[in-house]
């Protein structure tokens, strides 16, 4: 059977389409909720995607942080769903404290539109089961990408191994010259403590398809597949 996948829409939300038919390449079947309108119950896994929620008014998902989507994501996750946020996703996470942290103006106080390589530091998670220590290269486009954290929470997050992508060159190693938005630690992305909730700040709908320029970002995707396939989303992050 095919895990149901539901993607969130906030106003100014404009990579659920993109994220619909990266998912209809791994035979994944999806649902594009409105977000005043959300209800996760019989979904496997939930998708926070790219955009300009609320045209980034205030900061980068603060507004949306507000949504009544929120409280659902969160008693989703609570209940070991699988959640996946991606650029203004993965800010909408750390806005709605579901992941540790923040992201700020690039260090260049430029937008930033490239192609990036991350190694990935975890395995654990519903995202990326077998891709430990591979590096993939995808697409950033972003003016709020910078991750930061305060000294504290910053120890915390690399002590209890929540980092889950790093910026790299091509053998994935971690050096300024990789980072593109100036990210405490290369930071990338994300995992929270159960491993089901999951952000980052590259695009992974947006390399799928190798017309697109590359097709890291399926692996990440049928990763999500193979995880959910033969488990309920109450069993994901559980020991």
């Amino acid at each position: 059977m095919s895990p149901r996948v539901a993607i969130l829409q906030f106003p100014g939300t404009w990579s659920e389409r993109d994220f619909e038919h990266a998912l209809s390449l791994v035979d994944a079947e999806t649902e594009i909720l409105w977000h005043t309108e959300v209800d996760l119950s019989g979904f496997d896994a939930a998708i926070v995607p790219g955009g300009f929620s609320y045209g980034d008014h205030v900061r980068a998902g603060a507004i949306a942080r507000l949504s009544p989507a929120i409280a659902e994501l969160k008693r989703f996750a609570a209940e070991g769903g699988p959640v996946l946020g991606s650029c203004n996703g993965f800010q909408i996470l750390c806005e709605a404290g579901m992941l540790p942290g923040a992201l700020i103006r690039n260090a260049a106080l430029e937008y930033i539109s490239d192609w990036v390589r991350v190694r990935v530091e975890d395995d654990g998670t519903p995202f990326t089961e077998g891709l430990k220590d591979a590096v993939l290269r995808m697409p950033i486009g972003h003016g709020e990408g910078c991750f930061v954290a305060d000294p504290t929470a910053l120890e915390r997050i690399e002590q209890d191994g929540l980092v889950l992508f790093r910026y790299g060159d091509e053998r994935g190693i971690a050096t300024g010259d990789a980072d593109p938005n100036g990210s405490v630690n290369n930071i990338a992305g994300l995992r929270n403590a159960a491993g089901n909730v999951v952000g980052l700040m590259p695009h992974p709908e947006r390399c799928a398809e190798e017309i697109l320029g590359g097709t890291d970002g399926l692996k990440m995707l049928e990763s999500l597949v193979a995880s959910v396939g033969d488990r309920s989303p109450l069993r994901i992050g559980s020991p």
